[in-house]
Parts: structure tokens; C-alpha cells; sequence
């Protein structure tokens, strides 16, 4: 008897189908594993450089903490809305100077928007968000405060789910347009249709306008890359331990877990990683068949 229980045979066994042989339809000589090979083309990862990278993830979440900690200051009264929309629009001004200043010429080139479109957009979108403010701050009345926190807070979770962590610029519709419904949930809930606008507008410049910012920063100038979200990160558990300790904490928890944790768990469980290849693999078409599509 042959290996596998196949009988003995003056013929080898050949790894065909269309020729018929005294061989069981599941044989395999002991050639088999011979092709077996183990971890091809696998990632090595390495600690800081994972950190670096989930540094990102750690800082949307402390946009979103800020954010928070910013509506509950305008809620409370605390924070005047003058005082915030003048400070968004003068944030805007210098990120987008920023931004212009880290573009390459390569990227000047491919981009054909020019500072005149980009004025225009942004007055554009003020003075709809302006004209629309009093609608805005009725559209939730009808709706029990608790539903309104209970869709902000969900929006705000699909925002970071979604989140186009590895690129960014721009933003995923999905992630931006959750930010944004939620930013109108709790925008409708402030005393005025003035912290309505206001809201709205360093809502944009949260969710929409930073994110591009920040993988400018990542792409053109990666050593200031780390010490800007950790200045986010810091800023965020900052302002969130103002308005409510056990919230600093939880923060904190879930950045030492996104940032320092999760990459350590990724780097330690790489090594036991065991994928293996050989000829019982699906078969691959490398030739370009192009010419058959026309």
C-alpha cells in the first residue's frame, strides 16, 4: 500500500484532473508539504511606530471630548458665544495658513482651488449656517432632551467607528455627516440661536477642517506630528476634568488603552501568528486580461 492507503503503483501519482488514475479522489503523495509555507509576506510591527500611528485615534478622541466640554461651557452660560465663534474663525485662519505653508509643490500643482474658491466657501457656509441658526435651534423641540443626548451620544460613536483613521483628508461622509447631526442635536439644546451658530461653526472646524490639518502635519511634517496629539490628548482630558472628574478619568483610561495598550497586545500577539500557504491555496490570475473587457 501507498501513502494515505493508496495501493501500489508502477505509475506515480500525478496532480492532474483530467486523467484518470488508480489513486483515491483525496490522495496526495508525500510531496504534499513539501510546497507548505509558513508566514509569507507578513508585517513585522514595531512598538513605537504602532503608538505613533494609534496617537491619531487617541486625539479624534479627544476632539470629541473637547467638543463636549465646550458645549457644556456654553450651556452653563460660562462660555460667551462671541467668544467662540471669534476664536473658531481665528483658529480656521491660522490652520489654514498652516496648511498652506506644510503643502509641497507637488501637491500645489494637483490641487486647483484657489484662495478666492476657498473664501468663498467659507462665507458661503457661514451665512447659511447664520440664516439657518433659528431653524436649527427649533428643529429639536418637539423631542425629549434624554432622545436628543441618547442620538448625540450614538452619532458621536459612529463619528469615531467610522472615522477614516489612515486617511483622513477629507474626512469619510459618514464619519462627518454623524459629527455634524449630533453637533445639531446639541447645538438646538443652547439658550440661543447666536450658540447655535456658534456650535455649529467649531463643530466644522473640529470634525471637518482639523482632520485635514493634522494629516498635513502627519505627511509633511511627522516629528511635530506626535507632539500635536498629545497636546490634543492633554487638552482634552484637561477640559474634560473642568467639567467632570470621573469623565477626566474614563478618558484617560481609554487613551492609555488605545495608545499604549492596544499597540502592545498587537506587537506581542504578531508573533504567534501562524498563516500558512501551499498548493491547496486558491489560484491567482496574474495575466492582465484587459484586452478582454473591451
Amino acid at each position: 500500500m501507498g501513502p494515505d492507503g493508496a495501493p501500489s503503483q508502477s505509475v506515480p501519482w500525478r496532480k492532474v484532473l483530467w486523467e484518470r488514475q488508480p489513486f483515491p479522489d483525496n490522495y496526495v503523495d508525500q510531496r504534499f508539504l513539501e510546497e507548505l509555507r509558513r508566514n509569507e509576506g507578513i508585517r513585522q510591527y514595531r512598538y513605537w511606530a504602532v503608538v505613533k500611528e494609534a496617537g491619531f485615534v487617541g486625539q479624534q478622541l479627544s476632539c470629541v471630548a473637547i467638543f463636549i466640554t465646550l458645549w457644556l461651557y456654553m450651556e452653563q452660560g460660562l462660555l460667551a458665544p462671541e467668544t467662540l465663534f471669534w476664536t473658531s474663525l481665528t483658529c480656521a485662519l491660522l490652520g489654514y495658513g498652516l496648511y498652506q505653508a506644510l503643502t509641497s509643490q507637488t501637491e500645489s500643482c494637483s490641487d486647483h482651488r484657489t484662495h478666492l474658491a476657498d473664501s468663498q466657501s467659507a462665507v458661503l457656509f457661514l451665512s447659511f449656517t447664520f440664516g439657518f441658526s433659528p431653524v436649527l435651534k427649533t428643529l429639536t423641540e418637539s423631542v425629549s432632551t434624554d432622545t436628543v443626548y441618547a442620538m448625540s451620544a450614538l452619532m458621536l460613536l459612529a463619528h469615531l467607528v467610522s472615522f477614516p483613521y489612515a486617511h483622513p483628508s477629507p474626512p469619510g461622509s459618514l464619519s462627518l455627516n454623524a459629527a455634524l447631526f449630533a453637533s445639531v442635536c446639541l447645538a438646538s439644546r443652547l439658550p440661543g440661536a447666536l450658540h447655535t451658530f456658534a456650535m455649529l461653526t467649531c463643530a466644522l472646524l473640529v470634525f471637518a477642517l482639523w482632520p485635514c490639518l493634522l494629516q498635513r502635519i502627519r505627511a509633511n511634517a511627522p516629528g511635530q506630528f506626535t507632539g500635536v496629539c498629545v497636546g490634543v490628548c492633554v487638552g482634552g482630558v484637561g477640559g474634560l476634568g473642568s467639567q467632570s472628574l470621573g469623565g477626566a478619568v474614563l478618558l484617560s483610561l481609554a487613551l492609555v488603552s488605545v495608545t499604549l495598550i492596544c499597540p502592545l497586545l498587537l506587537v506581542r500577539l504578531q508573533r504567534h501568528k501562524d498563516n500558512i500557504h501551499g498548493p491547496w491555496d486558491e489560484a491567482e490570475i496574474h495575466e492582465d486580461l484587459s484586452r478582454f473587457l473591451h
